[in-house]
């Protein structure tokens, strides 16, 4: 019997009043003033299971505290250029606001790289956006707009998909995984932009196997869904691969502040320096030196099992025409 979410979230605050102090100090940093809104993501992460979503959040917590979490925004990484490396091939940015106040992030799927740096910074970098989002981006929107603004939107860019991308796979399940066990449902929708052939065979067979609430926060757009896009947030806000049809390339081809994905745009630029100055207040100045942030990864779950098995079927069939070699063993479809 399911039990009612006003309920179920009582059920898990008592139980979190329970857990000890440092596992108390790191809830706070999640939930920066929230605690019954980061509750409902869990539970709803978990389907409004006491049970379930309460191992999650111990086990998230865990991992926080195991991993120096909370302290991931004092350990910029460096030299610059290694960090404006991650960044070129890496392709994430603040693009803006929606007309309601979420962070609107522009994701360059099918162009990321991830060729400029190992796996430990990428999943630095990206836990570091994470902290970011949820500790500065969040509150001060919050703070703007006299409401609690607790996720974002997303939207992610296919231009130059192909299926060799696959060989990223590795990395790319070690983000989901993160996302999905430890950020749950921060994402209001994915609004997929630039879609190719290869995208379109394989949203097709994946659909309908992803859960509802998971499939009603995912709309592919057509062409770079400009018109779309400014419905709920206004130009200026719209992320430069959306701005007219056929923009060509989301890579940062000459940089410059107008791209987000460009560590010369503000966000990186405040991002960086965000961190840097953290470090330097941490006084962890003497740890100043090269060398990544390793981050244990729990092993993924099985729920994206059949989906993979799916996917591997299908992209079997069409693999020949893109020169597909990599296997596809730990994709995982994020529902975060």
């Amino acid at each position: 019997m399911a039990v009612a979410p006003q309920d179920a979230i009582k059920q898990l605050s008592a139980l979190m009043d329970e857990v000890d102090e440092p596992r108390k100090r790191t809830f706070q940093n999640m939930h920066q003033g929230y605690p019954t809104a980061t509750l409902g993501r869990f539970l709803k992460a978990r389907e409004w299971s006491v049970a379930k979503a309460h191992k999650m959040l111990i086990d998230c917590l865990n991992w926080r505290i195991q991993n120096h979490i909370d302290d991931i925004l004092t350990k910029p990484i460096i030299p610059a250029e290694l960090y404006r490396g991650v960044r070129d091939s890496q392709l994430i940015g603040l693009s803006g606001y929606s007309n309601e106040g979420l962070p609107v992030f522009a994701i360059g799927v099918g162009l990321s790289s991830f060729d400029k740096a190992s796996v430990n910074y990428y999943v630095q970098s990206h836990i570091q956006i994470n902290e970011y989002r949820d500790t500065v981006i969040l509150p001060a929107a919050t703070k703007k707009y006299g409401r609690h603004i607790g996720t974002c939107v997303k939207v992610l860019d296919m231009t130059g998909l192909k299926l060799s991308a696959l060989s990223h796979i590795k990395l790319l399940t070690i983000i989901s995984t993160v996302d999905d066990l430890n950020y749950p449902e921060k994402t209001e929708t994915y609004y997929v932009v630039n879609a190719p052939y290869v995208f379109s065979a394989c949203w097709k067979v994946v659909k309908p196997l992803l859960q509802e609430r998971t499939r009603r926060k995912v709309q592919v757009l057509q062409g770079c869904g400009r018109n779309e896009l400014l419905k709920i947030m206004d130009y200026s806000s719209l992320p430069h691969f959306c701005r007219r049809e056929n923009y060509g390339s989301s890579r940062i081809s000459s940089a410059g502040a107008d791209v987000c994905y460009s560590l010369d745009h503000p966000f990186h630029q405040q991002l960086y320096n965000y961190i840097k100055q953290e470090a330097l207040t941490q006084e962890c100045v003497s740890l100043l030196k090269q060398g990544s942030f390793h981050v244990d990864v729990p092993g993924a779950d099985t729920e994206g099992t059949n989906i993979v098995k799916a996917l591997e079927s299908e992209l079997h069939k069409i693999g020949g025409h893109d020169g597909l070699t990599h296997p596809l063993n730990g994709l995982r479809i994020n529902d975060a």
